[in-house]
């Protein structure tokens, strides 16, 4: 007997390319043309109803920002850096699911690693999803490494409930 691994839907199915992003066109064609004019932002904002592409066009820019080829608008898909990220297994990229890890502590690791160069890639990318969910408290210890990133780091924060993210933290990210 043969054993399958379960792969959800929207992770077998999920875009690969900002061109394969639908719906967000304003969102993508933003991006796209910030990292054409090598405009990279420190942090980003991701806001929507569940199942808008948040966390897919986060991790777009993952790729886009640390491709062999980057940064670009138009990660090529097959080198090492844009198959881990696409796997899930980029070191360089962390996603932090923000609904089990909200506390103090979680943002205080974030804080503690970010002090550290990319390993393999051009970029530390950290995505945190449901960033609504952190607590008071790790929203506040966030704010001084949102505030002073060092060149390497870029936080893309994802919510559903963009009014739970306090407005010292909205106004350092570009919000979409």
């Amino acid at each position: 007997m043969t054993l399958m691994a379960y792969i959800s839907l929207y992770r077998k199915y999920r875009s690969q390319t900002f061109d394969d992003v639908i719906g967000q066109d304003h969102v993508v064609r933003t991006i796209k043309n910030a990292i054409k004019a090598g405009r990279i932002g420190q942090g980003y904002l991701f806001c929507g109803s569940r199942g808008t592409g948040k966390t897919t066009v986060a991790r777009l820019v993952a790729k886009a920002l640390n491709c062999v080829h980057g940064p670009t608008p138009d990660p090529c898909n097959v080198c090492e850096e844009c198959i881990s990220i696409t796997e899930g297994n980029a070191v360089d990229v962390i996603e932090m699911d923000a609904a089990s890890n909200r506390g103090i502590d979680d943002i205080r690791a974030i804080r503690e690693s970010v002090k550290y160069t990319p390993m393999r890639s051009r970029y530390k990318v950290y995505i945190i999803d449901e960033a609504h969910q952190v607590t008071k408290e790790a929203k506040d210890a966030f704010l001084k490494t949102l505030e002073e990133p060092p060149p390497y780091a870029v936080f893309i924060l994802a919510t559903t409930e963009a009014n739970k993210i306090p407005v010292t933290i909205r106004s350092r990210c570009q919000q979409f």
